[in-house]
């Protein structure tokens, strides 16, 4: 007989919280973590996960400049409100799951500051809902464990069969929707805690120790340390491009409209910057280049914001399992001058890719007045990107 279809299972992440114990200026989830968001790092091992059947966020929405940004080129449904406190928020995501046309069989529960989760976890959660109504990955306690008084040690404590509770927290969805329905108002710790209200079983899975959360700038600099053994390929591209003046009043450059008494003639946007920086991505990944992706010949990019090739080249790399960890873009032309828009050409170059500003670097030279730049022909760009992908 033919196997029958996986149940349907969507991942519920949770990042409504406001990170304050890590005291940064934004909720710790939307910190960089080489080169993109710790939301983007946990989104992108559900959303890569071939069990996952979609993928639902609660927000703070506070927050949802910054969610976007995090989000930027992903394809997912509108966020979910959170509530006052985390189970307040699991709860109303529970809530949006519940009123679809189709509610799922299974939700995993993931807290978003958990961005180091594996695929081998992800799966093992998933395959204990065929036996139990609840799943939580956790990992045995192996320190000894003590119970203080007043700065003393009081006793020590027995940890034979203590585990360290981690998530994803799986679970048949109607089971925990009734059982977070029921404990609404109490204050449980976890969404295991809220099954064992209800008294469902919840099985433990051993996970790994690198699946921790967040929670302190250790903990982000441990997290650095993780992803770079495993993005152990280290590659670089270079891009350059040339376009010449035409009829105008404006140059594109690095995104930013540039006032000028020239335009620049191309069958885009003309955008020298991006154009560079977007072959050197595709140099990185050994993907082509520019005119391979988007043909000139092709109607639809007459005129297009180069905003959108720059997008998918870095789209390619998100989808090798890869980080942008440097871009750095130098225009070489006599006019305009580039040096009061540099910041934002950064700016704007950080936010097209989904990395931090400090990763991006816009620089501008002359050529002496020599060449075609020299005599005011034109604008030329050249571009160096680094990315790291899975060894």
């Amino acid at each position: 007989m033919p196997a029958s279809a996986p149940l349907p299972c969507i991942a519920l992440i949770v990042a409504g919280g406001s990170g304050q114990r890590f005291g940064a200026e934004r909720p710790k989830q939307y910190l960089d973590l080489l080169g993109k968001p710790i939301l983007r790092h946990t989104l992108d091992a559900f959303l890569n996960h071939p069990r996952i059947t979609g993928v639902q966020v609660v927000i703070d929405p506070a927050w949802r400049a910054q969610y976007d940004r995090a989000v930027a080129g992903l394809t997912l449904p509108e966020p979910v409100t959170g509530g006052a406190t985390r189970q307040d928020s699991v709860r109303n995501g529970l809530e949006a799951l519940a009123a679809l046309a189709a509610p799922p069989a299974r939700v995993l529960i993931h807290d978003a500051a958990r961005p180091l989760t594996d695929a081998a976890t992800i799966g093992a959660v998933i395959d204990a809902l065929d036996e139990t109504p609840g799943a939580v990955a956790a990992v045995p306690v192996a320190d000894t464990l003590k119970r203080g008084a007043q700065g003393l040690v009081g006793a020590t404590v027995d940890r034979d069969g203590l585990w360290r509770a981690q998530t994803p927290q799986g679970f048949r969805f109607a089971d925990i929707l009734g059982a977070h329905r029921a404990a609404a108002g109490l204050a449980l710790t976890d969404d295991a805690a809220v099954a064992e209200q209800a008294g469902l079983p919840v099985r433990l899975i051993p996970a790994k120790e690198d699946n921790f959360k967040v929670t302190t700038p250790d903990d982000l600099t441990r997290a650095a340390r993780v992803l770079m053994a495993e993005l152990g390929d280290i590659r670089t591209g270079t891009g350059f491009d040339v376009h010449r003046f035409t009829e105008g009043d404006f140059v594109t450059l690095c995104g930013l409209r540039v006032p000028h008494d020239q335009g620049l003639d191309g069958h885009s946007d003309a955008d020298v910057g991006l154009h560079a920086l977007t072959d050197a991505l595709l140099g990185a990944l050994a993907a082509g280049d520019i005119g391979s992706h988007f043909p000139p010949s092709d109607p639809r990019w007459r005129g297009a914001d180069s905003a959108r090739f720059l997008r998918h080249a870095a789209d390619l790399v998100a989808e090798r399992g890869g980080i942008i960890a440097h871009a750095d873009v130098t225009i070489i032309c006599e006019r305009p001058k580039v040096g009061p828009h540099r910041a934002a050409m950064a700016a704007r170059i950080a936010d097209i890719l989904g990395i931090a500003e400090n990763r991006v670097s816009v620089k501008a030279t002359t050529t002496e007045r020599l060449g075609f730049t020299g005599r005011g022909e034109g604008i030329a760009a050249q571009a160096v990107a680094t990315i790291r992908l899975p060894g």
